[in-house]
Parts: C-alpha cells; structure tokens; sequence
C-alpha cells in the first residue's frame, strides 16, 4: 500500500472508531446557572462558552444548557443548588460565598492579593488547587477555574473621597471580604447582586458601588447616577471565575466528559482576561470623553485600608484554621512573586510607563 493510501485508511479508521466511541457514550444533558446577567456578555459569555465546547467536544452527546442569574437561582445561590442537588453545575466566582466560610476568598483572589497571573501560578502549579480541593470537599463540590477579570476599578462615588473621613458613614455595595475591611473605616457594606446594583445607586439606597471594570460597569449604566470613578480596587487585584459541579454528579461522570468540561474551563479561563484586557482600554477611553471623573484614591486612604485588610486577614487566621492554612500558604507564595516581579516584570513594565509615553496628538 503506498503511503497515501495507508494515510487516508488510517485517518478513516480513526475516524470511524471515534464516531463508534461516541455512540457509546451516554447522552447528558447539564443545568448550569451563572451569577451574571445575560447584559454581561464577558462574564456570562465564559458560562455560554463552556457549554459550546463541551458540545463541540463531545459531539453533542454532553450538552449544557446555562442560565443567566435569576432564571432559575439567584445569583447568590447558585452555590447552595449545586450543593443540594437542584443543579449539577453552576458558573460564579466563590467569594461571593465568604459569609459560609471565609476561606472561599482564595479561590477568586485576596484582598491586597497577587494579580492574575501571579494567581494563576498558584493556582495551577503552585498548590493553590490542591489547597482548595481540599477545602471544599467539605461543600461536595469540585471546582475549575474558567475566567479572570485582572484587577478591577475601585468604585463608583457620588461625592470625591479625599480621605478617610470621606468613607464614614458610606453605604457602599462591595463584594467578598473587603466589606468586612471597610467596615473598620466606618463603610457600611452591602452585598447586593450584580443586576440590582444600578437601581441601588439610582434610588440613593447606596452611596457607592464597585463591579469589575470599565467595560462591563459602563454596560451597567453607573456614569449617569455617581460621577467619580476611583482605581484601583485592591480587593480584587484578581477576580477568578469557578465553575463549581457536584461531588458525585462529577465522580459520575465519564471520564471522556470530564476531560472535555476540564478543557472548555481552561479555555475560558484564558479566554476571559483576553477580551476584558482589549474592551477595558477603550470603554474606560470613552467614559472619560463623556465626562467621567476618574481618580485615584489618596495614599493616606489606601495605607489605611492596607492596614485594616491585614487586620481581618489575621483575625480571621486566628478563628478559621482552614482560612489560616490556605492564607499562609498564599502569602509566601505571593512575597516569593513579588520579590521575582521586581527584578524583572514590575520593573520593565514601570520603565516602559514612564519612558515610552505615546506622543501627544
């Protein structure tokens, strides 16, 4: 047989041997609800990705249908129905669930924390995973990283913050444990989901919010109803998105599945910080041509909120010996991250900053 021939036999009988593989292969059919608004088609988007690939990757016998918040679960409980077996799946990011324990505030990102990058290594290859495997066995589920937003702005204002004093008495919607942090300057935090943080602002029920960044919070709408918009939000230098299955729904599930929702999660994952990092330039661009007035909060006011970060962060180690245990490890890795990012990242991006200014037109 001439190699040609020998190719194309070989190409068909693979061809052929897969397809009989498939037909093997049960037919599945998924419920996964987000803690996203369809309006949010970056965040959301990662949920309906996933889906596609899953599909595409298993040649439709494994379909995943996924719901925006609200559709079937709220959006803070979508944890609470993959636990209980309402759902095999759900699409969010764990620290909205810090109010159960604490220690879910790794897997999105910490408080004063390492970027996302700097996450990333941890959490793939530096034992970050492992950490929380352990962690959240007790919970019944599994978790997979599926997207990062990268650092986030830090908040929209009704009036400027020049100091501390500034923030007493704030009602301020903010996720995870930051409101906790805050709380030690006098802000009173609010946990309210992202669909309802517009109607907050609009109705004064709030005094500030934060979200992720320019893009998706210009979709929201914020720059009508609080002027100020302030960076960067140091609760969040990281924001990774988990997709979260069921202990047994994924000890179920055939392992040609579990490879394939392991493969569509990664391609998320990188997919993600991707699209916020080309559309965050260019909506922030426009929001500040449409008069948005953007700051940077005063040093004297990020030392303080430094400072009250460090102080939750070891009132909670001392109380939480699964927070202390994943926080310990997180914070060598992160001191070992920086002192490598100064010799060689954080120094060249500084350089480049400063010294290759685009030329004014």
């Amino acid at each position: 047989m001439e190699r040609r021939q020998f190719i194309a036999a070989a190409a068909t009988a693979a061809v052929v041997t897969d397809a009989r593989s498939a037909e093997k292969l049960p037919t599945i059919t998924w419920r996964m609800p987000s803690s996203y608004p369809k309006s949010l088609d970056v965040l959301f988007g990662s949920a309906e990705l996933i889906a596609r690939r899953v599909s595409e990757l298993t040649q439709g016998k494994f379909t995943i249908r996924s719901f925006p918040a609200g559709e079937i679960v709220p959006a803070f409980q979508v944890l609470d129905a993959v636990q209980n077996g309402t759902v095999e799946l759900g699409h969010t990011a764990l620290y909205f669930f810090f109010g159960k324990d604490a220690a879910f505030t790794f897997e999105t990102g910490a408080p004063f924390g390492m970027n996302s990058r700097q996450h990333s290594a941890w959490y793939v290859s530096g034992g970050g995973r492992e950490l929380m495997t352990e962690f959240l066995k007790k919970y019944g589920i599994v978790s997979f990283a599926c997207g990062n937003t990268g650092t986030q702005m830090g908040g929209w204002f009704r009036k400027e913050v020049r100091s501390v004093d500034d923030l007493n008495g704030l009602k301020m919607r903010v996720g995870g444990m930051a409101g906790r942090m805050l709380q030690k300057l006098g802000v009173v935090p609010q946990q309210i989901p992202p669909g309802d943080i517009y109607p907050a602002l609009e109705k004064g029920t709030i005094d500030a919010a934060e979200f992720v960044g320019p893009y998706d919070d210009e979709r929201l709408g914020f720059e009508r109803v609080a002027p100020f918009y302030y960076t960067p939000g140091w609760w969040e230098i990281s924001s990774q998105l988990a997709l979260i299955v069921g202990q047994k729904h994924w000890d179920n599930l055939p392992p040609t599945y579990q490879a394939a929702l392991r493969t569509a999660c990664f391609e998320s994952h990188v997919t993600v910080q991707a699209q916020y990092d080309v559309v965050n330039p260019q909506a922030l661009a426009r929001m500040i041509k449409r008069g948005v007035r953007l700051r940077a909060y005063p040093k004297p006011v990020m030392d303080a909120c430094l400072r009250a970060s460090r102080e939750v962060m070891d009132e909670e180690s001392a109380k939480n010996p699964a927070f202390r245990k994943i926080y310990e490890h997180y914070r060598s890795f992160q001191d070992q991250q920086n002192q490598w990012a100064t010799v060689t990242e954080a120094r060249m991006q500084n350089y480049q900053i400063s010294a290759m200014k685009p030329p004014r037109r």
